[in-house]
């Protein structure tokens, strides 16, 4: 017999996808092992007509997964690493991180080839703060409104004529081949990419080495320095769902380049800040650059949407 190991995943077609791929690759690697998908249901699947920003944020996705992991249910869960909060669980911690896939955000549209093109008044969904601000920034004169669901649902929306286009990651299109609605993949300086956005997180429990040394092939070092930087970044500024916040690392010659932004929701003020330095100081990186958006103005944005202080 051979030994079981069971993953953890969400049941959308996004999140299967990304379970399959993961548990196909341990089966080439581990072929004295048999790998097991368990679909579970977050709170983040059944609430689907209400803001993130409005029921808790992305710990709505990844909570019940995390307890099957503390009950045993599971031996490790797969996430888009954009919906795990930089706190986790007692016990629990990320294992590995995989190699990204394109980070950015894609424009999706009809009728329209990229944001320029569309009218006054049009409407754009997205289900992001950190897309809203970055939208109305640059296009004040748009209508920005909530879109939940999962990809395909999003882009019926979009077909349906219910919005002129739609915002979403250019990652979880591509993964479920559907790159045909895409009309523009929007640069970096003009969206600015959620923390860990593109990339996996493999979740398991702290003392189950068996798994933690099969899930460590996983693990892709560039991916996860910049990831990490991203992470703390966010970590500093207590960030959430409810503030636009995004940021962005990437390998350059060697060295981690780290962009960072808060912005207020009608994006009429956006603090964009970028740092530089040793891959071995990710962490380092990511606080030194949150305190310094904060220190130029972002802690005022941070502490009027929180009511309360934000650091130090």
């Amino acid at each position: 017999m051979k030994r079981k190991i069971k993953i953890g995943t969400r049941g959308s077609q996004l999140a299967l996808w990304q379970a399959n791929h993961i548990k196909s690759i341990l089966e080439e690697k581990y072929p004295d092992y048999s790998f097991e998908l368990v679909k579970i249901k977050t709170q983040g699947d059944k609430i689907l007509d209400v803001a993130l920003s409005k029921v808790g944020g992305k710990g709505l996705f990844v909570k019940e997964l995390e307890d099957a992991l503390l009950d045993g249910k599971v031996d490790f869960a797969v996430h888009s690493m954009k919906d795990v909060p930089v706190i986790l669980p007692d016990g629990l911690h990320l294992t590995a991180i995989t190699k990204r896939e394109d980070p950015r955000d894609c424009f999706i549209s009809k009728n329209y080839n990229n944001l320029s093109d569309l009218p006054k008044g049009a409407k754009v969904g997205t289900s992001s703060l950190r897309r809203q601000c970055q939208i109305l920034n640059l296009r004040s004169d748009l209508k920005v409104e909530v879109l939940r669901g999962n990809v395909e649902t999003r882009i019926r929306k979009m077909t349906e004529g219910i919005f002129d286009a739609v915002i979403l990651a250019y990652a979880g299109v591509k993964r479920l081949n559907l790159i045909e609605y895409v009309k523009d993949v929007i640069s970096e300086d003009f969206s600015l990419p959620a923390i860990g956005q593109g990339a996996l997180g493999i979740e398991c429990r702290v003392n189950d080495d068996e798994v933690n040394n099969l899930l460590s092939i996983l693990n892709d070092e560039d991916s996860s320095v910049c990831v990490r930087a991203e992470r703390a970044f966010l970590r500093v500024l207590e960030g959430g769902c409810q503030v636009p916040i995004g940021a962005y690392g990437k390998i350059i010659d060697n060295k981690l380049v780290l962009k960072g932004l808060v912005g207020t929701l009608d994006g009429k003020t956006i603090i964009k800040e970028t740092v530089s330095g040793e891959k071995t100081d990710a962490e380092a990186l990511g606080e030194a650059l949150a305190e310094t958006i904060l220190n130029r103005g972002g802690r005022k944005i941070l502490e009027d949407v929180y009511g309360r202080e934000i650091g130090s």
